[in-house]
C-alpha cells in the first residue's frame, strides 16, 4: 500500500506556505490569551503609601504589573491616586483608562501592543516611555509638564508640524528606530537632547531653530547633505553623524555655524576614509576638541592651524576680503 503523506511532506520543490511580516502579527495577537487585571490581582502590584492631594487621606501611589502579560487595565481608572506607574512588558493595546489618573507623574508603558500613545492630558506627567511598541504617530501627546519622552524603536513615519506644540517643557525626546525619512515637525522650544538614530532620514528640516538643544543625535541615517543648521543652535554641543552618506569634506563647512560645536562624530561615514581625514576636518572646525572616538592632540591642533594660516594666507593674496575671523569665546 503506497504511504501516505500530507499535503506538504517530502514533495520535492513544493514548500509549505508561509506568513508575511503583517500576517504573521495578526496570527500571533489573535492568538494572545485575555489576562485583564482584575481586582484580586492588582493588590500585590501596589506600593508607597502617600497623602492624597487634599492631605486628608492617604492612598498607595505606585503601581508595577511588569512582565504579567497583562491585556487590559481598564479597572486602573478606579484607582486615580497613582502616581508612578510600570505596565511595561505585557500586552496592552489601550492607555485610555490611564486618562482617569490625574495625578501620574510617571509612566512606563514600553514592550506592549500600543498602535497609539494618545492619552487625555495629564497636568502632571513628567517621564513617558512608550519604547518598543507599534506607534505610528504622536498624536495626543500633549502634558504640559512632560520632560522625558522615549518612543524608540516604533513605526512613525512623520511629525506633523504642531502635534507636539504642548510639550513646551520637554527637554529629552528619543525617536529611534522608527521610520522617520525628515526632522520636519521636530522644533520644539526648551529640547536640550534629540536621539533620531536608525531612522530613514535624508533632510534635516525644523530643528535648526531649536537654541537649546545640547545634544543631537542623528547616526544610522542616510543624509549626503548637512543643509538645515543654523547659528540659532548656539548651544550645541554634540553632534553624531556616524553611518551616514556624507562623502564630501565641504558639507563639513556647513557646520561652522554652529559656535558651541566640541564633539562630532562622523565615522563610518565615506568621508571617514579621506586621506588626512582628522586634520581636514580640524582646519575647517577649529574649536572641535574630539572627533570620534579619540580627542584632538596638541599636535594635530598644531599641524591643523598651520594650514589654515597657509590657506588663509593665499586667500589673501587672492582675494584681501576672504580672511575668516575666530573671535574668543570670550568675544562671543
Amino acid at each position: 500500500m503506497a504511504a501516505e503523506f500530507s499535503d506538504f511532506e517530502d514533495e520535492e520543490g513544493v514548500e509549505e506556505p508561509t506568513l508575511s511580516d503583517s500576517e504573521q502579527v495578526q496570527h500571533d495577537e489573535d492568538a494572545i490569551v485575555e489576562k485583564p487585571l482584575t481586582t484580586e490581582s492588582i493588590g500585590e502590584c501596589l506600593s508607597l503609601i502617600c497623602k492624597t492631594g487634599n492631605g486628608l487621606a492617604h492612598a498607595y501611589v505606585r503601581l508595577d504589573i511588569r512582565q504579567k502579560e497583562i491585556t487590559d487595565i481598564s479597572i486602573l481608572k478606579h484607582f486615580i491616586h497613582l502616581r508612578y506607574i510600570d505596565i511595561s512588558n505585557n500586552k496592552i493595546k489601550d492607555l485610555s483608562s490611564l486618562g482617569y489618573l490625574s495625578q501620574i507623574l510617571t509612566l512606563k508603558a514600553d514592550q506592549n501592543l500600543l498602535k497609539s500613545a494618545k492619552l487625555t492630558e495629564l497636568p502632571y506627567l513628567q517621564k513617558a516611555d512608550f519604547s518598543q511598541n507599534k506607534i505610528t504617530d504622536v498624536d495626543g501627546i500633549n502634558h504640559p509638564l512632560l520632560d522625558t519622552l522615549n518612543l524608540n524603536d516604533n513605526e512613525i513615519s512623520e511629525i506633523s508640524p504642531g502635534n507636539l506644540m504642548k510639550l513646551t517643557r520637554l527637554s529629552t525626546l528619543e525617536l529611534r528606530s522608527n521610520k522617520l525619512s525628515t526632522t520636519k515637525g521636530l522644533c520644539l522650544p526648551s529640547l536640550k537632547k534629540l536621539y533620531v538614530g536608525d531612522n530613514l532620514i535624508t533632510t534635516i528640516e525644523d530643528i535648526g531653530r531649536m537654541e537649546h538643544l545640547t545634544t543631537l543625535y542623528l547616526g544610522g541615517n542616510r543624509l549626503s547633505k548637512l543643509d538645515g543648521f543654523s547659528e540659532h543652535m548656539k548651544n550645541l554641543q554634540y553632534l553624531n553623524l556616524t553611518k551616514n552618506d556624507i562623502s564630501e569634506l565641504n558639507e563639513i563647512n556647513k557646520l561652522k555655524c554652529l559656535p558651541l560645536l566640541r564633539a562630532l562624530i562622523l565615522q563610518e561615514n565615506p568621508v571617514s576614509y579621506e586621506e588626512a581625514y582628522r586634520i581636514e576636518v580640524l582646519v575647517i572646525l577649529r574649536r572641535l576638541e574630539r572627533l570620534d572616538q579619540d580627542s584632538y592632540l596638541e599636535e594635530e591642533r598644531q599641524e591643523a592651524e598651520d594650514i589654515y594660516n597657509q590657506r588663509a594666507e593665499s586667500d589673501a593674496q587672492a582675494d584681501p576680503g576672504a580672511v575668516e575671523v575666530i573671535h574668543s569665546e570670550e568675544e562671543d
